[in-house]
């Protein structure tokens, strides 16, 4: 999957500590040539909810398809389905079909499938480089560094050692400690448990994988930057409704990505998530990925189903 090289210095930031390779790289999105175009990825991290990880799916499709373009074409777009929700407990294959090879474009289909059932589709289109001249962009956000936040595990720990903490975030907060997720987290306004109050559908945190990945590869992370994208995203749009509402399913539907610049999956990145809309038992999110220099690097929308019960039942007087 060699391709042009990600950005080393431009987008700052610093290899993580130690030369151990990600997590990501050399399990989760290393998959399993099986015939020509059909290849088996098996899973590294499962959520609390024992679903496959959207994230995880979308990265290993965007892998297979890479798999079948040439090194001087890159992704520039994805759009995806889940369509069946999916099983831990076998491998998912992905079979890849050769829509189109053109002279700037190439569009590639693949189909994820467990028990003989599809359970994802997406159709991802490369491009091979083309400058022009029309170019501009969104401001970043001014928000803290990271090197100034708490990091997802110092933050729960803090939580955890208030002793005024509810019973009920305590448990949720151990089981999301005990789980190793392959990314790292930050975020910019972490809530104030004893505080809770409802918040605008809006959240930003930096992020990037755990390890090191380097910046030879491009595609790969792209593949990276997917399996990131889908972390937390969906729940932007709770963040109005979750201290008065009990979520009983909530499950993504679709997935798009766009990717506009170079950039390296193993340095912080700030992930801007916003939700402008929910109702019907969807809800409809947004988000940028900005490299540190302020380049936008990705965007993302997803829409998921989110059916949720009141906490506060109504008087019957």
């Amino acid at each position: 999957m060699s391709s042009s090289q990600a950005p080393e210095d431009q987008q700052g930031g610093g290899d993580p500590p130690g030369d151990l390779r990600s997590v990501l790289v050399t399990s989760v999105l290393n998959l399993e040539p099986l015939d020509e175009d059909l290849f088996r990825g098996r899973h590294y991290w499962v959520p609390t909810t024992q679903r496959l990880f959207g994230g995880q799916i979308v990265g290993q499709a965007l892998v297979a398809a890479a798999k079948s373009v040439s090194e001087d074409v890159h992704v520039h777009s994805l759009h995806c389905y889940f369509v069946r929700t999916g099983d831990p407990k076998v491998p998912v294959l992905y079979q890849v079909e050769r829509t189109r090879t053109g002279t700037s474009f190439s569009v590639r289909s693949v189909k994820a499938v467990q028990h003989g059932k599809p359970i994802f589709i997406c159709q991802a289109s490369f491009q091979q480089a083309q400058p022009s001249p029309l170019q501009h962009q969104f401001p970043m956000p001014a928000v803290p560094p990271p090197e100034e936040l708490l990091d997802h595990e110092a933050l729960i720990d803090q939580y955890l050692r208030d002793p005024n903490l509810q019973e009920m975030y305590r448990v949720g907060l151990n089981r999301i400690a005990a789980k190793e997720v392959p990314i790292e987290i930050k975020l910019v306004n972490p809530p104030i448990l004893s505080q809770l109050q409802s918040k605008e559908p809006k959240q930003m945190f930096w992020v990037r994988a755990r390890g090191h990945i380097g910046e030879g590869d491009m595609k790969m992370h792209c593949c990276v930057a997917a399996y990131i994208s889908d972390y937390a995203f969906l729940g932007t749009a709770l963040l109005p409704h979750q201290w008065q509402c009990n979520v009983h399913f909530m499950v993504s539907l679709d997935h798009s990505m766009w990717f506009h610049n170079p950039f390296r999956a193993d340095h912080w990145m700030l992930y801007e998530c916003e939700s402008p809309w929910a109702g019907g038992s969807r809800g409809l999110v947004q988000g940028r990925l900005w490299r540190r220099d302020g380049i936008l690097a990705v965007s993302c929308a997803q829409e998921g189903v989110i059916r949720v019960k009141s906490r506060v039942s109504e008087s019957k007087l």
